[in-house]
């Protein structure tokens, strides 16, 4: 089975081959919900859309494992690469757009590291280009 470990909540669990990050991470007791650099993280566990790849509210990061997880949608295609306003900011100009992901969005195929609370670098050089 594989094992996923969660960066900020220090917390490993393990899964079933096939599982979805974003149902696991939440009956572990997970919040993969956190707003922008965690500004609105209370409101975005209640308003998102629970688990259709449209809000863009669940992102993570998978630090280690990448190879482990299917590959990339096109609800995150259109996500992370097209500079298009939504209910976030356009995520293209975030950084980490190879290794970020929408939780709701990745099956775990095997080990993966995750953080739930990647930060928006709003003042980089990605954001204003």
């Amino acid at each position: 089975m594989p094992k996923i470990t969660f960066v900020h909540e220090k917390k490993e669990i393990q899964v079933p081959e096939g599982a979805n990050l974003r149902k696991e991470a939440q009956q572990a007791g997970i919040n993969v919900y956190n707003g922008f650099n965690g500004v609105g993280a209370g409101l975005n566990k209640i308003f998102n859309c629970h688990g259709l790849g449209l809000c863009g509210t669940c992102r993570v990061l998978i630090v280690k494992g990448m190879e482990n997880a299917n590959p990339v949608t096109m609800s995150e295609k259109f996500k992370f690469k097209v500079p298009v306003p939504d209910p976030m900011p356009s995520m293209a100009y975030i950084g980490h757009e190879d290794t970020m992901r929408l939780a709701c969005c990745v099956t775990v195929h095997g080990d993966m590291t995750v953080d739930t609370k990647p930060n928006i670098d709003l003042y980089g050089e990605n954001f204003f280009s």
